[in-house]
Protein backbone atom coordinates (compact mmCIF):
# COMPACT_ATOMS: atom_id res chain seq x y z
CA UNK A 1 0.00 0.00 0.00
CA UNK A 2 1.69 3.52 -0.75
CA UNK A 3 0.99 6.92 0.52
CA UNK A 4 -1.36 7.46 -2.42
CA UNK A 5 -3.53 4.64 -1.62
CA UNK A 6 -3.43 5.85 2.55
CA UNK A 7 -4.06 9.69 1.31
CA UNK A 8 -7.55 8.19 0.25
CA UNK A 9 -8.73 6.98 3.19
CA UNK A 10 -9.26 9.92 4.80
CA UNK A 11 -11.56 11.14 1.50
CA UNK A 12 -13.49 8.50 1.23
CA UNK A 13 -13.41 7.69 5.18
CA UNK A 14 -15.09 11.19 5.48
CA UNK A 15 -17.58 10.73 3.03
CA UNK A 16 -19.16 7.51 4.39
CA UNK A 17 -19.36 9.29 7.28
CA UNK A 18 -21.34 12.94 5.85
CA UNK A 19 -23.74 9.92 4.21
CA UNK A 20 -24.21 8.11 7.62
CA UNK A 21 -25.25 10.77 9.48
CA UNK A 22 -27.63 12.09 6.83
CA UNK A 23 -28.70 8.29 6.61
CA UNK A 24 -29.77 8.79 9.98
CA UNK A 25 -31.48 11.71 9.25
CA UNK A 26 -33.64 10.18 6.37
CA UNK A 27 -34.38 7.20 8.44
CA UNK A 28 -36.15 9.58 11.18
CA UNK A 29 -37.96 12.15 8.78
CA UNK A 30 -38.65 9.93 5.49
CA UNK A 31 -38.94 5.99 7.27
CA UNK A 32 -36.83 3.40 6.95
CA UNK A 33 -37.13 2.15 2.91
CA UNK A 34 -35.19 5.96 2.32
CA UNK A 35 -33.23 5.21 4.96
CA UNK A 36 -32.03 2.25 3.42
CA UNK A 37 -31.57 3.52 0.02
CA UNK A 38 -29.36 6.54 1.57
CA UNK A 39 -27.00 3.99 3.19
CA UNK A 40 -26.26 2.09 0.08
CA UNK A 41 -25.54 5.72 -1.25
CA UNK A 42 -22.95 6.45 1.62
CA UNK A 43 -21.21 3.09 1.58
CA UNK A 44 -19.92 3.56 -2.06
CA UNK A 45 -17.30 5.55 -0.89
CA UNK A 46 -15.52 3.06 1.11
CA UNK A 47 -16.62 0.50 -1.15
CA UNK A 48 -14.68 1.84 -3.65
CA UNK A 49 -11.39 2.72 -1.58
CA UNK A 50 -11.49 -0.91 -0.45
CA UNK A 51 -11.68 -2.13 -3.79
CA UNK A 52 -8.74 0.54 -4.68
CA UNK A 53 -11.56 1.65 -7.61
CA UNK A 54 -10.68 5.41 -6.45
CA UNK A 55 -7.69 5.94 -8.76
CA UNK A 56 -9.80 4.86 -11.62
CA UNK A 57 -12.80 7.25 -10.13
CA UNK A 58 -10.13 10.27 -9.52
CA UNK A 59 -9.37 9.42 -13.24
CA UNK A 60 -12.59 9.54 -14.89
CA UNK A 61 -13.43 12.43 -12.98
CA UNK A 62 -10.48 14.14 -14.53
CA UNK A 63 -11.20 12.88 -17.97
CA UNK A 64 -14.67 14.22 -17.99
CA UNK A 65 -13.62 17.11 -16.66
CA UNK A 66 -11.00 17.82 -19.40
CA UNK A 67 -13.30 16.65 -22.03
CA UNK A 68 -15.69 19.74 -21.22
CA UNK A 69 -13.17 21.89 -20.54
CA UNK A 70 -11.64 20.89 -24.04
CA UNK A 71 -15.30 20.92 -25.73
CA UNK A 72 -15.90 24.66 -24.27
CA UNK A 73 -12.87 25.58 -25.37
CA UNK A 74 -12.30 24.51 -28.94
CA UNK A 75 -13.03 26.79 -32.16
CA UNK A 76 -14.09 23.08 -33.99
CA UNK A 77 -16.57 22.24 -31.67
CA UNK A 78 -18.25 25.55 -31.95
CA UNK A 79 -17.44 25.49 -35.33
CA UNK A 80 -19.45 22.25 -35.71
CA UNK A 81 -22.57 23.85 -33.56
CA UNK A 82 -23.20 26.63 -36.12
CA UNK A 83 -23.22 24.26 -38.29
CA UNK A 84 -25.42 21.72 -36.98
CA UNK A 85 -27.74 25.23 -36.34
CA UNK A 86 -27.65 26.04 -39.99
CA UNK A 87 -28.66 22.90 -40.73
CA UNK A 88 -31.75 22.97 -38.76
CA UNK A 89 -32.51 26.19 -39.93
CA UNK A 90 -32.49 24.97 -43.50
CA UNK A 91 -35.17 22.42 -42.84
CA UNK A 92 -37.14 24.95 -40.69
CA UNK A 93 -36.87 27.01 -43.92
CA UNK A 94 -37.42 24.61 -46.65
CA UNK A 95 -40.03 23.02 -45.07
CA UNK A 96 -41.97 25.93 -44.92
CA UNK A 97 -41.14 26.58 -48.43
CA UNK A 98 -42.21 23.33 -49.66
CA UNK A 99 -45.76 23.80 -47.97
CA UNK A 100 -46.19 27.30 -49.55
CA UNK A 101 -45.53 25.33 -53.01
CA UNK A 102 -47.76 22.02 -52.21
CA UNK A 103 -50.71 24.91 -51.15
CA UNK A 104 -49.98 26.84 -54.98
CA UNK A 105 -50.13 23.37 -56.74
CA UNK A 106 -53.62 22.54 -54.98
CA UNK A 107 -55.35 25.61 -56.15
CA UNK A 108 -53.39 25.58 -59.37
CA UNK A 109 -55.47 24.94 -62.71
CA UNK A 110 -55.79 20.96 -63.64
CA UNK A 111 -53.42 19.90 -66.80
CA UNK A 112 -54.02 18.15 -69.62
CA UNK A 113 -54.95 14.85 -68.12
CA UNK A 114 -56.74 15.78 -65.48
CA UNK A 115 -59.40 18.02 -67.49
CA UNK A 116 -60.88 14.28 -69.30
CA UNK A 117 -64.02 13.66 -67.89
CA UNK A 118 -64.03 10.53 -65.27
CA UNK A 119 -66.06 8.07 -66.15
CA UNK A 120 -69.28 8.15 -63.59
CA UNK A 121 -69.18 5.89 -60.54
CA UNK A 122 -71.22 3.18 -59.35
CA UNK A 123 -73.58 4.58 -56.88
CA UNK A 124 -73.45 3.06 -53.62
CA UNK A 125 -75.92 3.51 -50.78
CA UNK A 126 -74.65 6.28 -48.33
CA UNK A 127 -75.97 6.52 -44.51
CA UNK A 128 -78.30 9.56 -44.06
CA UNK A 129 -76.34 12.93 -42.55
CA UNK A 130 -77.80 14.57 -39.64
CA UNK A 131 -75.24 17.56 -40.23
CA UNK A 132 -75.05 19.41 -43.25
CA UNK A 133 -72.17 18.44 -45.73
CA UNK A 134 -69.21 21.41 -46.40
CA UNK A 135 -69.91 22.03 -49.89
CA UNK A 136 -66.82 20.41 -52.05
CA UNK A 137 -64.17 22.44 -53.89
CA UNK A 138 -64.09 22.31 -57.64
CA UNK A 139 -60.51 22.32 -58.35
CA UNK A 140 -59.36 19.19 -56.24
CA UNK A 141 -55.90 17.44 -56.61
CA UNK A 142 -55.73 13.52 -57.20
CA UNK A 143 -53.34 13.74 -53.90
CA UNK A 144 -55.95 14.14 -51.85
CA UNK A 145 -58.68 11.78 -53.05
CA UNK A 146 -57.52 8.79 -51.74
CA UNK A 147 -61.23 7.13 -51.39
CA UNK A 148 -61.28 6.42 -54.57
CA UNK A 149 -57.92 4.98 -56.71
CA UNK A 150 -59.90 4.19 -59.90
CA UNK A 151 -60.93 7.62 -59.76
CA UNK A 152 -57.61 9.08 -59.46
CA UNK A 153 -55.76 6.46 -62.44
CA UNK A 154 -58.50 7.68 -64.88
CA UNK A 155 -57.72 11.57 -63.71
CA UNK A 156 -54.06 10.77 -64.94
CA UNK A 157 -54.90 8.86 -67.85
CA UNK A 158 -53.56 5.77 -66.87
CA UNK A 159 -55.79 2.76 -68.00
Amino acid sequence: MTYNDIAWLPVCGGLTAVGLVLTYLAFRRRGAAAGLRAAAWSLLPLAAYLTGAQATLWNIGTAAVSFVTGLVLSPLAWAGVAVAGLSAVLFVVSGAMRGRSLSRARTARPGPAETTPAAPKAETPKKAQTTKAAPRQVEQSAADDFSDIEDILKRRGIG
